[in-house]
Formats: C-alpha cells, sequence, structure tokens
C-alpha cells in the first residue's frame, strides 16, 4: 500500500466507510507498536497507547493534509501520546527481562540479550523528548525531514537535539562501560 493508497482510504474514512480504517491498523500496528515500546518500555502499556494513537487518529483523519505522508501524520500522534502517557506515569520502570529472556538458552543469546537490555535500559535514562528522537532516527529509520515533519520544528533543530541525544545516550553508555570515553 503507497501513500497515494493511504490518502484514498483516509478519504473512504472520511465519506463514511469506517472498515476501511482496518487496512491502516493492519498497515501500520507494528512500526506504531514498536516505537511506542521503544519509547515507553512496557509491553502492555504500549499496546494502550498504540490503541490510544489508532483511535485518535480515526477520530482526527479530517484533519488529516495530503500533501503530507500519512506515517509521519501517524506518528506524530505517536509521539504526542507517547510523550502524554510518560508525563502522566511520571515514575522510572525499569526494563523487564522476562519478555527478552524467553527462548534464549544459548550463552552468546544471552549475552547479546544483555546487551540489548542495556542499552533499552540506557535509553530510558534519556528525557523522552532525546529518546523520541533516538527512536526515530535509529530504530524507525525516518529521514531527518520525516522527524522535522513529525515534531513541527525546523530539520536544522532535529539535527541537533538529535546529536545532544546522542551525545548523553554515549554518556550513559560510556557510564556503563560500554562506550571508551574519549574525554
Amino acid at each position: 500500500m503507497s501513500g497515494q493508497d493511504d490518502v484514498k482510504i483516509v478519504q473512504k474514512c472520511i465519506e463514511g466507510n469506517t472498515n476501511a480504517f482496518e487496512h491502516i491498523v493492519d498497515k501500520y500496528q507494528k512500526p506504531i507498536f514498536n516505537g511506542a515500546y521503544r519509547m515507553i518500555h512496557q509491553y502492555e502499556d504500549a499496546e494502550d497507547v498504540t490503541q490510544s494513537v489508532f483511535i485518535k487518529a480515526f477520530e482526527n483523519l479530517r484533519y488529516f493534509d495530503p500533501k503530507y505522508k500519512f506515517f509521519s501524520w501517524l506518528y506524530r500522534i505517536l509521539v504526542n501520546e507517547s510523550l502524554n502517557f510518560i508525563n502522566q506515569r511520571k515514575r522510572f520502570t525499569r526494563y523487564d527481562s522476562d519478555i527478552l529472556v524467553k527462548g534464549a538458552t544459548l550463552k552468546k543469546d544471552q549475552s547479546l540479550i544483555e546487551l540489548h537490555q542495556d542499552l533499552q535500559n540506557a535509553l530510558m535514562d534519556l528525557k523522552p523528548d532525546y529518546r523520541v528522537l533516538i527512536v526515530m532516527k535509529h530504530f524507525q529509520d525516518f529521514s531527518y525531514k520525516e522527524m522535522s515533519d513529525v515534531l513541527d520544528v525546523p530539520e536544522k533543530t532535529v539535527k541537533s537535539r538529535l546529536f545532544t541525544a546522542r551525545q548523553l545516550l554515549k554518556d550513559i553508555l560510556s557510564k556503563r562501560g560500554y562506550v571508551e570515553n574519549a574525554g
């Protein structure tokens, strides 16, 4: 399904064919959930945020501007919902290693799992505004332009904030012994 297909489906929904929205959910549920999970770090909470994103998207389809990519518009809703959730929760949660450990029996797998867990924990140590930048760029593969559109800030600002986010993440990982501190 291309961007033009997205626009056609949105138009069908606006015209009253609410079943057409299922195509959007099917197409984007996994990347939206993955983004929510990377930002919130709790499986059930990420599911709730994902559901909330699709509800808000459906309720606000008439405000979608077809000159932009639908996924960017949808991801912007995800960012806002995730940040709202984080601000409401106001407590720090740690990575649930049980999710990763299922099925991992080899020592090599365990090392990779621990590395992944440490990276996730380091991400959670970042402020949400910086975490969202890392997730968008390095886990969702957004371009600077797409990030700029989603966050509604100039590309230069995205690049500057992403640089800061990377430095902060590097400092966190350095303190944990994963990155050699050059300073």
